[in-house]
C-alpha cells in the first residue's frame, strides 16, 4: 500500500510517500512544494493545486493522508492555511483517491506515543520507523512522513 502524507502550508507544502510491505514501512519519496513568497495569494493556491495534482499523477498513491488545520491565534493565518488545505483536498478528490485527515495531536500520538510530542521527537521517530538513520529531514517533510505513518499505523499496517 502506498500512502502519501501531506503537511499543508501556504509557502511550503511537505509531502512524504511511504510503502507498507512485509510488515514494515519504507520511505519512497519526500520533499517540498515551495511557493514564491512574493506570489499573490490566489497564485499561491493555483501553484499548490497544480503541484499536488502533479505529485498525485506521478506517484499514484493508494490513499492520501492530510494534516488538519492547526488553529493559531492569528485568524488570518489560520484562514489562509484552510484555503491551502482546501485546494489540496480538491486535487485529491478530483483524482478519485481515498482521503484521510488527522489532527496534529492524533499524528503525534500515533507516531511517537505522545500527543504533545515536540517536532524533534516526531522527526526522530519518523527516521527510526522508516530506517532513515541520521538523514536530516526538514520540518515540513518530517511532518508529512509522520502523517503518512499515522495513517499506515491506524489503518492496521504493522511495522
Amino acid at each position: 500500500m502506498l500512502v502519501l502524507g501531506i503537511d499543508p502550508g501556504t509557502l511550503r507544502i511537505g509531502y512524504g510517500l511511504i510503502k507498507s510491505e512485509t510488515g514494515r514501512f519504507h520511505s519512497v519519496i519526500s520533499g517540498l512544494i515551495e511557493i514564491e513568497k512574493e506570489s499573490l495569494f490566489p497564485n499561491r493556491l493555483n501553484r499548490i493545486y497544480h503541484g499536488v495534482s502533479d505529485l498525485l499523477e506521478q506517484n499514484q498513491p493508494d490513499v492520501v493522508a492530510v494534516e488538519e488545520v492547526y488553529v493559531t491565534s492569528n485568524a488570518k493565518t489560520t484562514l489562509r492555511l484552510g484555503h491551502a488545505r482546501g485546494v489540496i483536498l480538491l486535487a485529491v478528490v478530483e483524482k478519485g483517491i481515498p482521503l484521510a485527515e488527522y489532527a496534529p495531536r492524533t499524528i503525534k500520538q500515533s507516531v511517537v506515543g505522545n500527543g504533545a510530542a515536540g517536532k524533534g521527537q516526531v522527526e526522530w521517530m519518523v527516521r527510526q520507523i522508516l530506517g532513515l538513520g541520521s538523514q536530516i529531514l526538514c520540518e515540513d517533510e518530517s511532518d508529512a512522513l509522520a502523517v503518512a505513518l499515522c495513517h499506515g499505523l491506524r489503518a492496521g499496517h504493522s511495522m
